[in-house]
């Protein structure tokens, strides 16, 4: 139990239904759609896309979703929401143009947007309520406006200068950024949701809204092209899990980076992590350097899953116990190769629970903040840049190829126990979510910490050489890391955010959600 003389939040706890995310208006949709007879699938749906008018800096239907969801007699699904590069762009295009990495503000890093196609699958699929009520939230939202949220806010000043053209005219107000509590509202986005409603995916894929952004990446040089839309299409997928202490994480495998979670799982193992104080030295140092050692896998191996080779061998335990064996618990190693997957925070997570007990864990995200900062003329679509997730390393598993996944950062979680699943969370902040997750299990498991205790808990991320300690650590912490050889700054931007929902065995929902964000949970 916290501290009541102290700031913080107490879990939320219901039976009927429970929703965790990062704005309070789309928690409360999620309430709204399963009061009215919705399912998990439908609530997590309608919050996520509402989610893109909130926080359209995070996500939007130009962007990618990765899904897990259990159903009520527990099984797993996963279904990769996320797009491909255009078919006829190729990484020799861009060497052959001197580029190293791919142009994170380019029509080159725009793959084609996957989640809408997921969305739709998911509805018709697993949903109760059909495309039309479920978008209702988020139409009306994008017609009539949301207030700005204070942590949106903060960060659309910091994102605003990636917008160009006409998306400057889409996401800014009379050319300002928008303040806390300014109305936002996105008319043209309201009326392709309208289409999806009407039409399903053909009312994103083609017709006018394709039409629209084809023209805009085409005048900037892109290379898509109608084929490239009409034939997107998400893909079921194989869970990959890992046992912790009698935990099992179940995440997606490639093309998204959840092994990497596995992996630093599979090593903290060979540690006492319980045995350290959660909140020294020496417990963020393990961290650190098992995290370099899984990134560093991370870089080499993971790719599209058709052209990953490596998997089983990162998840197998002897990797794991190889690795934690070059751990040197006194001394700082170098950092791993970097990736050209250039650094990014944005996404959104959400989470809901229904009284069925189906869990949904849903991620959703245009990679950068404002992705590419390119939206479409007419409709103000904001497209993402996951090509810039791409290496243009020749001979890479992860090298740019038309058709081709790049390594995608944005990953769901879902815990079980004893074949039982328990617990659907998620941790923001790009390619900090790996070792999110490692640590959000590990402080429940290693320290008996709640959820929201787990997610309140200060974080430290070794990232491209930065030793990342949030300011609630200590100052001799800081130091004694650097006298270790890490290079310790304190970040400009609280690390991540995290939502999680404990399903307990006395049938009870408990909701937690991150105060470095704007949301909450909400239960009935």
């Amino acid at each position: 139990m916290r501290d009541f003389h102290l700031p913080g939040r107490s879990p939320v706890l219901a039976t009927s239904g429970m929703c965790a995310t990062s704005h309070p208006l789309a928690a409360q949709t999620a309430i709204e759609i399963l009061k009215a007879g919705g399912n998990a699938m439908d609530a997590a749906i309608a919050g996520a896309v509402l989610l893109g008018i909130c926080e359209p800096q995070m996500t939007g239907i130009g962007g990618d979703c990765f899904v897990l969801w259990s159903d009520a007699n527990g099984k797993i699904n996963a279904l990769n929401g996320s797009g491909r590069a255009p078919s006829a762009l190729d990484a020799a295009d861009l060497r052959a143009n001197g580029d190293s990495v791919v142009p994170i503000h380019s029509p080159h890093a725009v793959t084609i947007p996957g989640a809408v196609d997921a969305f739709c699958t998911l509805s018709e699929r697993v949903g109760k309520l059909g495309l039309d009520r479920i978008l209702a939230p988020a139409i009306h939202y994008a017609e009539t406006g949301v207030p700005v949220a204070p942590r949106v806010a903060f960060d659309w000043s910091k994102d605003a200068g990636t917008l160009q053209g006409k998306a400057r005219d889409h996401f800014l107000i009379n050319g300002d950024v928008p303040r806390t509590g300014q109305m936002f509202a996105a008319p043209g986005q309201a009326k392709v949701l309208r289409k999806i409603a009407e039409h399903g995916r053909d009312g994103f894929y083609s017709g006018e809204v394709a039409e629209d952004i084809l023209a805009t990446l085409t005048a900037l040089g892109g290379k898509h092209t109608e084929q490239d839309f009409a034939s997107t299409a998400c893909t079921d997928t194989t869970p990959i899990s890992s046992t912790y202490k009698g935990v099992d994480l179940f995440e997606h495998p490639p093309n998204g980076h959840g092994a990497t979670a596995n992996l630093m799982l599979n090593m903290l193992a060979h540690f006492d992590i319980a045995g350290m104080d959660p909140l020294g030295t020496q417990r963020a140092h393990i961290e650190a350097e098992v995290a370099k050692l899984a990134y560093d896998a991370r870089n080499r191996f993971l790719a599209d899953f058709d052209f990953t080779t490596r998997l089983e061998h990162m998840l197998a335990p002897e990797t794991a116990a190889q690795l934690a064996a070059l751990v040197d618990p006194n001394r700082a190693s170098a950092d791993p190769k970097a990736l050209s997957e250039q650094v990014h925070k944005d996404t959104i997570y959400i989470t809901v629970v229904d009284r069925d007990g189906m869990a949904v864990s849903l991620i959703y995200s245009v990679f950068h903040g404002f992705g590419s900062g390119i939206a479409s003329e007419k409709y103000g679509v904001l497209l993402q840049n996951r090509g810039a997730g791409f290496t243009l390393e020749e001979g890479h598993p992860n090298e740019l190829k038309g058709g081709k996944r790049p390594m995608h950062t944005i990953i769901p979680g879902l815990l079980a126990k004893n074949g039982k699943p328990y617990m659907p969370f998620g941790v923001m902040g790009g390619a900090y979510q790996p070792n999110g997750h490692a640590r959000f299990v590990s402080n429940m498991v290693d320290f008996e910490m709640d959820p929201q205790t787990a997610i309140d808990a200060p974080r430290a991320f070794s990232d491209s050489g930065d030793m990342k300690v949030e300011r609630g650590y200590s100052d001799a912490v800081r130091a004694e890391l650097s006298e270790m050889g890490h290079k310790v700054s304190i970040p400009d931007v609280a690390i991540g955010g995290a939502q999680a929902i404990a399903m307990r065995d006395d049938g009870v929902l408990e909701g937690a959600s991150d105060p470095r964000k704007d949301g909450c949970a909400l239960g009935y």
